[in-house]
């Protein structure tokens, strides 16, 4: 679960526009630090969605003629041409699986599924053993090779199933990013389902006020309100999506490679990047690896991220360098 929100309100002085609408199976929020005249309002909110639908058009699996989905159903080791941007991505993806050494992994879909997190939600749908071995045969980053050259992605085995959406929202979120900046709005923030990225300055005229939520799952509440600016944030929470069953907790954060349910106690975990979707995807890895592995790693990589643990009520905050830096650079 992405536990970050917009915090502040607009004052009666400030100019701004707004975007909202439905994509990738949630809601996107934009907002622009200057007044848009209607007819310029119409057209860019009219390229904002296409280009969404564009971005969906390559990685939902909810759409059968995507490019994943099409990826998905070929059931042969031949090569398959795809586009540049679904290289891209793809190449991005794996590139964190290797520096997490499989904890990232876009092909853990199949068991996601048989612990009854997936499209169909099955509350306490407990697996066997022998079914978890069954789908792990068919998890792995590395049965995956991708030919940047002739943009071509193979399967080394056919029955691989790749699933975007740990990072598809926050590409979703660069891409439309890069489109406000092309059209030279250069103070905005872009949110879908939870990914956020700022730029420049807030309707107010000072910097961005994103909040972190509290990982408690019996309500809502801010654990630290950043003001921030030119970073993109994202957020992965385990404190909300799982089930219980004969007394042990079932979180639907899947370890790829030991097919089973995380067990620690770190709660949720915020990254800090130049890019939404490399933020969405670490954060999905930390939140596989925990707070002490999870900090290892993102600071030998030089990682911005704030680790929120649970030590019974209490809530023990795991905080990089790198993390550190950034907020005390957005101070001055």
């Amino acid at each position: 679960m992405l536990a970050v929100l917009v915090a502040g309100c607009e004052s009666p002085q400030s100019l701004s526009t707004s975007f909202k609408g439905q994509t990738m199976g949630t809601t996107y929020h934009i907002t622009i630090s200057s007044d848009l005249a209607e007819i310029d309002q119409g057209g860019l909110h009219k390229s904002i969605d296409s280009l969404l639908v564009a971005v969906n058009q390559s990685f939902s699996t909810y759409i059968a003629s995507s490019e994943v989905s099409q990826l998905n159903k070929h059931t042969q080791q031949q090569a398959q041409i795809r586009s540049q941007e679904f290289i891209e991505l793809l190449s991005e993806a794996l590139h964190i699986s290797e520096l997490t050494q499989g904890a990232y992994d876009i092909t853990v879909a199949p068991l996601v599924n048989l612990w009854g997190f997936g499209p169909d939600f099955k509350e306490d749908d407990v697996p066997k053993s022998e079914q978890i071995n069954q789908a792990l045969n068919n998890v792995g980053y590395e049965k995956i090779l991708v030919d940047s050259r002739q943009g071509s992605i193979k399967k080394l085995n056919p029955s691989v199933y790749l699933d975007f959406s740990s990072i598809a929202k926050g590409y979703g979120v660069d891409k439309v990013a890069e489109l406000l900046e092309t059209n030279n709005h250069l103070n905005y923030m872009v949110e879908i389902g939870g990914e956020i990225r700022v730029r420049g300055l807030n309707p107010q005229g000072d910097k961005w006020r994103i909040a972190v939520e509290n990982p408690d799952s019996a309500g809502k509440s801010i654990y630290k309100v950043l003001n921030v600016s030119d970073i993109a944030i994202a957020t992965s929470g385990d404190y909300r999506n799982f089930f219980e069953k004969d007394g042990i907790k079932f979180s639907h954060t899947i370890n790829p490679t030991t097919g089973q349910p995380v067990q620690h106690n770190l709660a949720s975990v915020t990254v800090l990047s130049q890019s939404s979707a490399t933020a969405d995807a670490w954060a999905t890895a930390f939140m596989v690896l925990g707070g002490k592995k999870g900090y290892d790693l993102a600071k030998e990589n030089n990682l911005a991220a704030l680790f929120l643990l649970k030590e019974g009520e209490a809530t023990k905050a795991l905080v990089t360098p790198a993390f550190k830096a950034v907020i005390e650079e957005h101070k001055r």
